[in-house]
């Protein structure tokens, strides 16, 4: 199984936490597929922890009955009916999370399980690893027997970055990995979680991609990580950052009762077309040189699978900023001949560089994303 482009969907840890049933499930893939989320890309749906009986029954893994009474592939053949996909939750650890049962020592038996069961995602946590075994060894041998399931599953490695794991997730057949610690509904943790990133970008790309945690857009300090909230301005630089770094996209608020604003930022087409673009080119930071940029004032540049560039101005600071790039940092040269049409990924509107700078003044936790097309300059 090859995994071109980041996963997108909906996950129910973020807002639900332990509180989980077949009803809520259902409900919201329902909302999912009426209200367009399919048909913008999002078709994963993703029951996390606690979804599980306290031990294993007969040796397996065992849905709690009164949670799913219809269990698990009733779960799933309902989701793929809709045309969405369904996913689950595991740890590799001595225990999950939550302190539900893992799959340490029963990884072969539980792959057959999550393919008998019709499950196209797994999220694999770290909670409780034995001290006497390493993280390459755990993932490696939940990775090895997903492949042999018999079923095509993403598999979702959630190591949240810790042991090194850029240096080996590869080489555990892992289709996404955390590369962050927990996200949490602040502003605070958008913040670290972004800064952590830039770092590893160069760990990123097709078939591996990093994962910088679920999304809090919409949750408005609700549910099971609602610490303190965001406002609109925080959150929609939230999911441009997620975006311009071609992170997974998994929606984490309850999308029945999310207002209209987290709802069309979150089906924003510039920006997910941008996450999902085939290239899966590496972003780029443009180093803190001559613009004398602050350390919280961060320009992105990927190049785009049409020849495009998408370029990102994030201002994470407290104060109003003047960001700007020059077309010569770009590689277009002042002799080529050639400008950027610049569509605003807010507003959709259409500019032009001036004096051959890409210029915008943004005001504290504020952000834009340009989708760029190199056109000829008017004046040569």
């Amino acid at each position: 199984m090859t995994v071109n482009k980041p996963p997108m969907g909906w996950n129910s840890w973020n807002t639900f936490g332990e509180s989980i049933n077949e009803t809520l499930i259902l409900e919201m893939a329902d909302f999912i597929v009426e209200n367009g989320f399919r048909d913008a890309g999002y078709e994963y749906v993703v029951v996390d922890d606690c979804w599980a009986l306290k031990e294993r029954v007969n040796g397996k893994l065992a849905y709690d009955p009164e949670k799913f009474p219809r269990g698990m592939k009733y779960l799933s053949d309902k989701l793929h009916e809709k045309g969405l996909k369904f996913g689950m939750y595991s740890c590799s650890g001595l225990i999950t999370c939550a302190g539900y049962p893992s799959s340490f020592g029963y990884e072969w038996t539980d792959a057959k399980t999550f393919a008998e069961w019709g499950v196209d995602f797994l999220k694999y946590d770290y909670c409780f690893k034995p001290h006497n075994r390493t993280g390459e060894e755990l993932y490696r041998t939940m990775g090895l027997a997903l492949k042999n399931s018999g079923r095509d599953i993403l598999f979702s490695a959630c190591s949240w970055g810790a042991d090194q794991t850029h240096q080996w997730i590869r080489s555990t057949g892992a289709h996404t990995w955390r590369s962050t610690q927990d996200i949490h509904d602040n502003f605070q943790s958008v913040t670290d979680l972004f800064n952590a990133q830039l770092s590893i970008l160069p760990y990123g790309g097709k078939n591996c991609f990093n994962d910088m945690d679920m999304l809090v857009v919409g949750m408005n300090g609700k549910g099971n990580v609602g610490l303190g909230g965001c406002t609109e301005t925080q959150y929609k630089t939230h999911f441009a950052a997620w975006c311009m770094l071609q992170s997974p996209l998994m929606i984490g608020c309850d999308l029945r009762n999310a207002d209209e604003g987290a709802l069309a930022l979150l089906k924003n087409k510039i920006l997910i077309e941008i996450d999902q673009d085939e290239s899966c080119a590496q972003t780029y930071r443009l180093a803190n040189n001559h613009w004398g940029v602050p350390e919280k004032m961060h320009v992105l540049v990927r190049p785009l699978e049409n020849g495009d560039l998408a370029i990102g101005f994030f201002n994470f600071g407290e104060d109003e900023r003047i960001f700007q790039v020059a077309l010569t940092d770009l590689g277009i040269d002042v002799n080529a001949g050639k400008t950027l049409e610049l569509t605003d990924c807010w507003e959709e509107k259409i500019s032009y560089p001036f004096n051959n700078l890409v210029r915008r003044a943004l005001g504290a936790g504020e952000s834009v994303v340009y989708r760029a097309k190199i056109v000829d300059r008017k004046d040569q």
